[in-house]
């Protein structure tokens, strides 16, 4: 079935409201759907690349934004929406880790879970269960989705269709290696 439905993100990927479709994807895998926006970034960018910077954008907007639903979720509808949801992708367990995290980690949880292949739905979910501070919230989540999808689409502008099989294959890698180097820049500016 998840084959399937990335079969079909790649085709809507050369829709002529590819940008439309881009946008929504982004905002339901931050809260509901299991396909990342990746899989259509990927190709638009390849596709269009004078265009790639305006297609981080819309997927950076639209999966803040849905991101705040997903917090909205967990924070308004746990118990009715939220959980069902964690439950069928396999995190009905994360939110105590997630509350533990948040409490001793803060926003550092947002931003590198943000960067990873890990689901972003399951983040925001438990971000809004467990109360975390919905404004620092919005901002980590505005730095970790806009580096991930402009350091894609930055990728792919500059090497085009070689660097689409390295992102594949190397995704956890880079998005690791991101993670590292916002977090060091937070460490270097709390020292000074």
């Amino acid at each position: 079935m998840l084959h399937a439905l990335y079969e079909r993100i790649l085709r809507l990927a050369a829709h002529r409201h590819a940008g439309g479709w881009l946008a929504a994807i982004s905002f339901a895998e931050s809260s509901v759907f299991p396909i990342p926006p990746d899989a259509m970034l990927l190709p638009m960018c390849l596709a269009r690349p004078e265009r790639a910077w305006r297609y981080a954008t819309i997927c950076t907007i639209a999966s803040v934004l849905g991101g705040i639903a997903g917090y909205a979720l967990g924070y308004f509808l746990f118990e009715a929406v939220a959980q069902p949801v964690l439950a069928a992708y396999g995190h009905a367990e994360a939110l105590q880790s997630f509350r533990a995290w948040f409490d001793r980690w803060g926003a550092a949880v947002i931003l590198i879970k943000g960067l990873t292949p890990i689901p972003y739905k399951v983040v925001t979910i438990a971000a809004g269960a467990a109360a975390f501070d919905p404004w620092v919230f919005l901002l980590a989540s505005i730095v970790t989705r806009g580096a991930r999808f402009f350091l894609l689409a930055a990728l792919l502008r500059r090497y085009g269709a070689p660097v689409r099989g390295f992102v594949e294959k190397r995704l956890t890698l880079l998005t690791t290696l991101a993670a590292i180097a916002i977090l060091g820049g937070f460490a270097a500016i709390r020292l000074i």
